[in-house]
């Protein structure tokens, strides 16, 4: 009998085998016949909790302005909320190396009025758990920092 190969990849879930056609044959149908959903579904998804990834950002944060992102996460009169909002804005798009100077440029940049002392917006996220320093002037956003968007402002 010929060997076969076979690789597929539908959003999360992967299989790969080598062997008899007809053996793979059999584990492909009973892979697929496994699956909780739809293909479709399935491909469109890349999350881990069944919710898209676009719907957690609130859309396509790639064609988002910052001030519609900072509108829709209450961000726009507390300082500290719009350095988080912008940070989180930012690492959306794939900014790795987050500075204060980053943040404070892009708000420029989109024409949003600047922060009052960047340094503090952080050092208060960083109290608050929302941020993390990392290296000599770089941070991160943390989960926490993530999810308190999504609540309402205190």
């Amino acid at each position: 009998m010929a060997q076969a190969k076979i690789e597929v990849r539908i959003g999360n879930i992967s299989f790969s085998g080598e062997g008899d056609s007809k053996w793979l044959e059999a584990q492909l149908d009973k892979l697929l016949a496994a699956t909780p959903k739809r293909i479709e579904d399935i491909a469109s998804e890349d999350t881990i909790d069944g919710t898209t990834e676009a719907a957690k950002n609130g859309g396509a944060v790639a064609a988002r302005s910052l001030a519609s992102f900072l509108k829709a996460k209450k961000a726009t009169s507390n300082q500290v909320r719009k350095f988080l909002a912008t940070a989180c804005w930012l690492t959306l798009k794939g900014a790795k190396d987050l500075t204060t100077a980053t943040v404070t440029k892009t708000l420029t940049d989109s024409r949003q009025t600047k922060l009052t002392n960047p340094a503090d917006c952080l050092n208060q996220n960083v109290r608050k758990g929302h941020c993390e320093k990392q290296g000599k002037n770089g941070f991160f956003v943390t989960d926490e920092g993530s999810s308190s968007l999504e609540t309402a402002p205190e």
